[in-house]
C-alpha cells in the first residue's frame, strides 16, 4: 500500500513505513507475493523474524530502531530516505541528524550517486566491489599474500 499525497495524512507511520519498504524490496528483487519466498528471504537478509517482516510490510508495526540500518541496506535505500519517506522522522529531523552522522554508503548507493544505470555495468561493478571487499577481508585476516608493491610499485589505471 503506497500512500499518496492525499492519503499520507490518513496513514500511520507504520503503514507508510511498510509501504515504502514493500516497494523498495520489490524493486530490490524480492518477490513478495504469497508463497513466493520473498518475505522469508527479506527476513533472512534483514535478520528479522518472518512474522516481524510480515507485520512491518502490512503496516501493523514498525521495526526496532536497531533494525532500520539493515533494512535500508537490504532494500537499497539510504537510511535518511527510508526514515523520512517511511514517516518515522521528519525531513528537518533527518537533516539535523545528518549534520553529525552519515550512514555508510552501499555499493548500490554509490552506483546510483554516480548515475550508473546500465544493468550489465552495474552487475560488473557490484561483482568487482564484492571481490575487492573479500580480498580486503582476507588481507586483514592475514590469509592474503603481502603487498609486494608497497613502497613504490603502484599500479596505474587509465581513465
Amino acid at each position: 500500500m503506497q500512500p499518496t499525497e492525499d492519503t499520507a495524512a490518513e496513514t500511520t507511520p507504520a503503514q507508510r513505513f511498510g509501504a515504502v519498504v514493500h516497494e523498495a524490496a520489490r524493486r530490490a528483487g524480492y518477490d513478495l507475493t504469497p508463497g513466493a519466498g520473498g518475505r522469508l528471504a527479506l527476513a533472512r537478509d534483514t535478520g528479522m523474524s518472518a512474522s516481524a517482516v510480515g507485520r512491518m510490510l502490512r503496516g501493523e508495526t514498525l521495526p526496532r530502531p536497531s533494525q532500520f540500518q539493515r533494512i535500508a541496506q537490504v532494500v537499497h535505500l539510504d537510511l535518511h530516505e527510508l526514515l523520512v519517506r517511511g514517516g518515522v522522522i521528519s525531513e528537518e529531523s533527518a537533516n539535523d541528524l545528518s549534520q553529525g552522522v552519515r550512514s555508510p554508503i552501499t555499493p548500490e548507493g554509490a552506483l546510483d550517486a554516480w548515475g550508473v544505470t546500465h544493468p550489465m555495468i552495474r552487475k560488473f561493478l557490484l561483482a568487482s566491489i564484492a571481490q575487492a571487499i573479500s580480498l580486503q577481508q582476507e588481507s586483514e585476516r592475514g590469509s592474503f599474500p603481502p603487498d609486494e608493491n608497497r613502497g613504490g610499485g603502484a599500479v596505474h589505471m587509465q581513465r
